[in-house]
């Protein structure tokens, strides 16, 4: 039996489990078969992601490696990197508040504020066709249902569909085929969402390669982008989700669309263990 340090974290409800690079080194195992079964919430700890601190970096401060529960790898978390970053500071991998990190969608420039939330910058969104097959919004076609989708990428793939229904409803019948639709190779995470008024909407997520989550930074940010270009919303906005409520600001619109976004909100610790595989 080999015993590894870890320390759970959750962003509104998103859960994740993180390591230091030292003790994965301990397990033998390829990462993403620890990431599935750590985060199985039967077998292991439970977690919807698994994140492990990158400091051999040279182009930014720090780096990490992201896995989703069923052991796919994520280009981006925005509730993930909020967790990374109080974990990183106060483990004294860094001794800045606000620093730079290497994912796979690129840096990414979390600030923890003096509040104890973290506001990441999360970089532009992207809505060439070189990383999605159009711009602004299109119909998708699935079993029973017709949906006006909007494409954004934050890194990793979005289909964000605005609606007057219930979203949770929408979500649970129809993110799963959605996610696996011929239309994204690479999987999507979709996103139901409701408007409230010009400044909070309600947001419901179908993660791939997670299911339902409580909570998706990335999503929320995808969210705001189509209701901005759709011209439902404001550019600051609070995003209600089932795990808590986060804020996106985002100065961009469909004439000037390359603008940074930025994420705000909770990363709270959950515990710390010693765990045997």
């Amino acid at each position: 039996m080999t015993t590894i340090k870890l320390t759970k974290m959750q962003g509104c409800g998103n859960d994740f489990v993180i390591m230091d690079y030292s003790e994965y080194e301990k397990t033998n195992m390829p990462m993403d078969e620890l990431a599935k079964k750590i985060c199985d919430r039967h077998f292991g700890v439970g977690a919807d992601g698994f994140i492990v601190p990158k400091t051999n970096t040279t182009e930014t401060d720090l780096g990490w490696y992201f896995y989703n529960s069923d052991g796919s790898i994520a280009q981006m978390c925005g509730n993930g990197m909020r967790c990374f970053a109080k974990y990183v500071f106060d483990k004294g991998l860094i001794d800045k508040k606000e620093f730079t990190v290497m994912t796979g969608a690129g840096v990414i420039k979390p600030k923890i504020l003096e509040d104890g939330t973290v506001k990441v910058n999360m970089g532009t969104p992207i809505l060439e066709e070189a990383k999605i097959p159009f711009k602004g919004e299109r119909t998708l076609k699935v079993s029973d249902k017709e949906f006006k989708i909007t494409p954004v990428s934050m890194g990793n793939p979005h289909c964000v569909i605005i609606t007057d229904k219930d979203p949770m409803i929408l979500a649970l019948k129809y993110g799963p085929e959605i996610e696996t639709h011929e239309f994204f190779p690479e999987k999507t995470n979709t996103e139901f969402v409701k408007v409230i008024s010009g400044n909070e909407i309600d947001m419901r997520v179908y993660e791939r390669g997670c299911g339902i989550t409580l909570a998706c930074g990335t999503g929320a940010c995808a969210s705001v982008v189509a209701c901005v270009l759709n011209n439902l919303t404001e550019q600051k906005v609070k995003v209600n989700l089932l795990g808590g409520s986060v804020f996106v600001e985002w100065q961009g619109d469909s004439a000037n669309p390359k603008k940074d976004i930025f994420l705000i909100g909770p990363a709270n610790y959950t515990f710390t263990a010693d765990y045997m595989l």
